[in-house]
């Protein structure tokens, strides 16, 4: 589990520094489908990546199993002709918060032809099961469901997943929006070309994959639950501009958690690369009013370099 939310954290990242487009803000419908115990969400100009060479490179180097199964369940339904997603969200959720296992949901946002998807739905005898009001339609050759949330909404993914996705709708689960400390994050982050959030379990377990073997020999276990949050956003428009904020709720936590980081990063540096060596000199790590802000900015050429060394490696792995 901490695995795939490692790589589903920086493929993420990834994913969203390949594009850069207008500002990505979920409509109140998909994000009443996302359940409470959201860990990560993640929101990306679909069309963007589509449209750019560079974006579906990077994406083929970092997308995980977990996420490259959603994305390719609506290439195989047989729907493209019928619908133009304009964003694609991901959701990374726990079925309740003493739960273990991790459910991954996809919402899809957009012009979507409903009329001409159920016609060809009905010609390819698919019967959709029924969920109160709800058809979800299997989409035969992914093993995936679908169904229609609005006119311009679709939630698609295991049916289990979907089925938790659609009671939070419906309210007989909470959704996230009545997640405090997420749909703050969401505010700070969703004005981003963008973007992504995490909770405090999500952050804790991205941070613990980030730092690796630099985090035993420094004091990070032992402020690590004081992690509340975190909100990243990255472009491509000029160079690569990469903005990571992690909310600790007190200046004492953030400042340490600076001083974390940056022994990390000196630990990094004795064994790394030339290229990472570059990167690494090319991100600040500072604190204030108690939260721990990381910035990393660099040429393409340079991140095409850092994207082929060992660093980039054992982060994905």
């Amino acid at each position: 589990m901490v695995k795939v939310l490692v790589k589903f954290s920086v493929a993420a990242l990834l994913l969203a520094a390949a594009t850069a487009a207008l500002a990505s803000q979920l409509s109140t419908d998909a994000r009443s489908a996302i359940p409470y115990n959201v860990q990560q969400l993640v929101v990306i100009d679909y069309q963007a990546m589509e449209n750019s060479a560079a974006a579906m490179d990077l994406r083929n180097r970092v997308m995980p199993p977990e996420l490259k199964q959603l994305e390719t369940a609506l290439d195989k339904s047989g729907l493209n002709d019928n619908y133009d997603v304009d964003q694609l969200a991901f959701a990374l959720f726990k079925a309740s918060a003493s739960g273990d296992s991790l459910y991954t949901v996809g919402i899809a946002e957009g012009e979507f032809s409903e009329p001409n998807i159920l016609a060809n739905f009905r010609k390819q005898k698919i019967k959709p099961t029924k969920l109160r009001n709800d058809s979800i339609y299997p989409l035969t050759k992914s093993g995936m469901v679908l169904c229609f949330v609005d006119p311009s909404t679709m939630v698609f993914g295991d049916k289990d997943a979907v089925v938790k996705a659609l009671n939070s709708r419906d309210g007989l689960a909470p959704s996230v929006l009545t997640n405090g400390p997420m749909m703050s994050a969401m505010q700070s982050a969703d004005s981003a070309p963008l973007w992504s959030v995490l909770d405090a379990k999500g952050t804790q377990t991205m941070m613990s994959g980030l730092l690796g073997q630099a985090g035993a020999v420094t004091n990070y276990k032992a402020v690590r639950e004081r992690l509340q949050s975190s909100w990243y956003s990255m472009n491509f428009q000029n160079g690569v501009q990469f903005n990571l904020t992690i909310s600790t709720g007190d200046t004492f936590t953030a400042a340490t958690f600076a001083s974390v980081l940056t022994a990390a990063v000196l630990v990094r540096k004795m064994t790394s690369t030339p290229a990472e060596t570059a990167a690494l000199n090319a991100t600040s790590i500072s604190s204030s009013a108690g939260q721990l802000l990381i910035h990393f900015s660099s040429s393409a050429a340079e991140f095409s370099s850092l994207l082929q060394s060992p660093l980039f490696t054992s982060v994905m792995h």
